[in-house]
Parts: structure tokens; C-alpha cells; sequence
């Protein structure tokens, strides 16, 4: 069959059949499948017989055919039906679960987003993926960027902030209606991406990273209930609040009781600065019950923060020896180390009504981490834009926020000059990946790259099986 009429990718070394390159009359190169193992052996023989090399194509040995028919060999297995593992209604099995120590094994960069093997891919590499497939999970970080600058322009335009802060309302409507638009056009893709590719979901949800990601939807919900400007509305329900923090106490369950059970998946493990996702939707929670009023069921979601944050501190900390050895390059996820401790300082600020003693220690904390992540700018650069760049956009708000509440508690000049100067950064912060998202978005169209994160290959022998009997049906003979 001609190249041209199928142009998919052999993605696994376990999937690629038995076939052998042939020159024919007219000196062109032809690559032909074997129809059985006993043909196989025995034109093995001849050639060894003839002392000629082999040119059997099979991972075990190395190609030696031309460049050319190695480019024709790469094109031989069916994208299409590549993708029908993950298509949520088509027929065929879908594999089972990946294990987390697989991620960390055969995937590398900041977020265990690159193969270190192409071959370990279930996907075509070299062509487009469907867009579903390509949008990820930890496009729900845009909108915690989104939702805490509404909540901080909101704070700016009340009374009793800083004097020479004076702006009007309508900032933190038109931030709060942006932020509403992004979320609803991001949980709408998602959702057609958990409806048509259930099984790719499945795979962020199985990925030591991406699973904390599903907390974020939730937390930016949380965001905009505490930033709806008094325009709209004055109060919030305590039936909204409610809806919005109880998916994140059953992620509560799931995750930290797997942390207790051990396992793959415990915490020492898997731990990364991801993982402070899952930690920050119960300061975030408490911060919104208390809004409305619940004390001690905001005391309960920031005690059970609080106690986990420490464990997951120390975790970070130490980097014990039995925990896979994380990526060394810092990425704008660590920021997040800033995020946790000034949600943390804020929420409890707010159940106990002042920005007192408990309150300042935490803050100062997260000052200092703030201070030391500035101090080495060096480690920053060369890491290529992705949507984890709305890491930064979150914890520099956040941090901007509880300066306010701690500058009414000290009025001094110091204070207010540095929460003026947070909040000029993190806005200054917000525009920039704003801008360089919408550029890559809609006039460079880079964006969304292939996720490999999804197209690795489980390495029990029953899912390569399942896969290789899925392609060979259509290998062309």
C-alpha cells in the first residue's frame, strides 16, 4: 500500500508487527508484513545462510533500511484507530489504569508532560491530536488568575483601604464578568472533553500532577462567590457556597486518605508543588463559609488545610530518598509555595474576624518564601511558555490580597507601599500571560501541543496486548 494512503504512526515497540524490506524491479524499496512467525524464521535463515544482513524491522533489532523506507516504516499503523482508546462510546478495550510510578518513569520535564521515549506512545508524535485530547486539565489555573484579581480589584474599591487606592467598582465587575466568561468556556470544553474522551480524563485524573488540577475548577468557583461585586450581588447563598466546597471534601477523601493507606500513590511519593492544590481548596472553602457565617464549619475545613500542609511541607522539604526524584528545574508551579500560606493567614484572619497573632505568623512565612522564590531570578528563565505560566498570576494576587488585610491591621507606611506594590505586580502579571495566551491562542495557534501526558503506554503486558491486537487488524500486507 502507498505511503500516502495511510500516514499514521507505529507508537509502541511492542505493537509493530513482523515485516521485512524488499527492493523491487524498479530499485524502490518496499516494506511488506509477514504473514506468520514460520515465514519469518525462515527467511531469517536464508539470509544468514547467504551471509546477507538481516532486514527484519523489529525493535529488538536495528534498522538498517535506508532513511527513507525508516520514514515509510513510522507511517504504518492507523491513527484513527490509535484514538479509539480514548473515545468514550467507541468499541474495543481501553486499557487498564497507568500507575503513577509508570508517570514518573517514562515521562520527564516540570509537570511529567514529555515521553522520554516517542516509542512508549499509544498516539501518533508527529501529527495533530483532536483538539479535546489537547486541552488539558490545568487549563482551569487561568481562571484562579482570573477570580483573585476580581476579589483584589473588589477590596481596592471598598472604604477603609488604602487612601491613595481609590478606584471605582466597575474594575472588579468587568474583571469578575471576564473571569465568569473564561470559566464557563473552560468547564464547557472540559466537559465535551469528558464526554467524548472519558478515558483521557481518566488519565489526567490517574496523573501524579494533573489530579490535583481537579481541585481548581472548584476553588475558582469558590473565587468568584467571595469576588461578585456589590452590583450584582450583596450576599452569598449559603446553598452556592455549599455546592462549590463539597466536591472538594470528597477529593479530600479520595487523595488524602491514599496519602494514609500508602500505596503507589502515597504521599511521599508523589508528592510535588502541584500538590498543594489539594491543600489549598480547603483554606479557600474556609474563607467562604466564613463569608457567610459559619464558623465552625470553616474552623473544620482550615484545621483539616492546615494539618495536611504541614505533613506536605515537610514532604517537600526533605525530599526523602524513597520519593521519585523530581524535575530539577523550577517551574512556575512553585509559587504555589507562596499561594498556601497567605490563603491560609486569610481564611483565618477572616473566621476570627481580625488579622490577628496566628494570622501574622502565617503571613510572615509566606512572606519569606515569597522573598527567597525573588531572590533567584536565574532560575526562572528558559522555561518555554505554557498554561502553567497562570501559576504565577494566582499566588501574587493571593499574596497582594492578605497585605491589604495586614496593612489595616498595621497601618504603616511600609505596609501599605508593599501591598500597592504587590497588587501593581500581580495585576502587571496578569496582563502580560493574558496577553502572551491570547497571542499563542488565536495568531501563533501554539497553545495546545500534543498531551503527552495521556499517550503513555501502560507497561502490563494485558493493555499491550489489548493494543497491539487493536492495530493489527489493519496493517496493511
Amino acid at each position: 500500500m502507498p505511503s500516502s494512503a495511510r500516514s499514521p504512526q507505529i507508537s509502541s515497540s511492542n505493537i509493530l508487527p513482523k515485516a521485512t524490506v524488499t527492493k523491487n524491479d524498479q530499485g524502490d524499496w518496499v516494506c511488506s508484513a509477514l504473514n506468520s512467525s514460520k515465514e519469518m524464521h525462515s527467511l531469517e535463515a536464508q539470509k544468514k545462510h547467504k551471509g546477507e544482513k538481516s532486514d527484519l524491522v523489529h525493535p529488538a533489532y536495528e534498522t538498517l533500511a535506508p532513511a527513507k523506507v525508516q520514514e515509510e516504516i513510522t507511517t504504518i499503523s492507523p491513527d484513527d484507530q490509535s484514538y479509539t482508546l480514548f473515545r468514550t462510546l467507541a468499541d474495543g478495550p481501553k486499557g487498564d489504569p497507568v500507575h503513577s510510578k509508570r508517570y514518573f518513569h517514562s515521562l520527564k520535564g516540570p509537570e511529567l508532560e514529555i515521553l522520554k521515549n516517542p516509542n512508549s506512545s499509544i498516539l501518533p508524535v508527529n501529527k495533530q491530536w483532536p483538539f479535546l485530547l489537547r486541552f488539558p486539565i490545568s487549563c482551569f489555573g487561568i481562571n484562579l488568575g482570573l477570580a483573585s484579581q476580581a476579589i483584589l480589584w473588589k477590596i481596592l474599591a471598598s472604604d477603609g483601604h488604602l487612601w491613595f487606592f481609590h478606584v471605582p467598582f466597575v474594575i472588579s465587575t468587568v474583571l469578575w464578568s471576564i473571569a465568569v466568561f473564561a470559566l464557563a468556556v473552560i468547564g464547557f470544553t472540559y466537559a465535551l472533553k469528558c464526554i467524548f474522551y472519558f478515558e483521557a480524563v481518566r488519565r489526567e485524573f490517574g496523573h501524579p500532577i494533573r489530579l490535583n488540577f481537579f481541585f481548581a475548577p472548584w476553588i475558582a468557583c469558590i473565587l468568584l462567590a467571595v469576588g461578585v461585586p456589590p452590583t450584582i450581588s450583596t450576599a452569598v447563598y449559603p446553598g452556592v457556597s455549599l455546592a462549590f466546597v463539597l466536591p472538594i471534601f470528597i477529593l479530600d477523601l479520595k487523595i488524602y486518605g491514599e496519602w494514609i493507606s500508602g500505596g503507589e500513590r502515597r504521599l511521599c511519593k508523589i508528592a510535588n508543588p502541584s500538590t498543594q492544590l489539594s491543600i489549598l481548596g480547603n483554606f479557600m472553602g474556609a474563607l467562604l463559609i466564613a463569608t457567610i457565617g459559619y464558623s465552625e464549619l470553616a474552623l473544620f475545613f482550615w484545621s483539616l488545610g492546615i494539618m495536611h500542609y504541614i505533613v506536605l511541607l515537610v514532604t517537600l522539604y526533605q525530599r526523602l530518598p524513597s520519593a521519585t526524584i523530581l524535575p530539577k528545574e523550577l517551574h512556575p508551579v512553585y509559587f504555589l509555595f507562596v499561594a498556601l500560606p497567605s490563603s491560609a493567614s486569610l481564611s483565618w484572619a477572616k473566621i476570627m474576624g481580625e488579622f490577628e497573632l496566628i494570622a501574622k505568623i502565617i503571613y510572615y512565612f509566606a512572606l519569606f518564601l515569597f522573598l527567597s522564590l525573588v531572590a533567584r531570578p536565574k532560575i526562572f528563565y528558559g522555561v518555554r511558555f505554557n498554561v502553567a505560566w497562570w501559576a504565577y498570576t494566582f499566588p501574587l494576587t493571593v499574596s497582594a490580597i492578605t497585605t491589604f488585610e495586614y496593612s489595616l491591621e498595621v497601618k504603616h507606611t511600609l505596609t501599605q507601599v508593599l501591598a500597592a506594590l504587590l497588587t501593581l505586580v500581580s495585576s502587571m502579571t496578569v496582563l502580560f500571560v493574558a496577553i502572551i495566551t491570547i497571542l499563542h491562542l488565536l495568531v501563533w495557534r501554539t497553545m495546545f501541543p500534543n498531551d503527552m501526558a495521556i499517550a503513555l503506554q501502560n507497561s502490563d503486558t494485558k493493555a499491550k496486548k489489548q493494543v497491539k491486537e487493536l492495530k493489527e487488524n489493519d496493517l496493511p500486507v
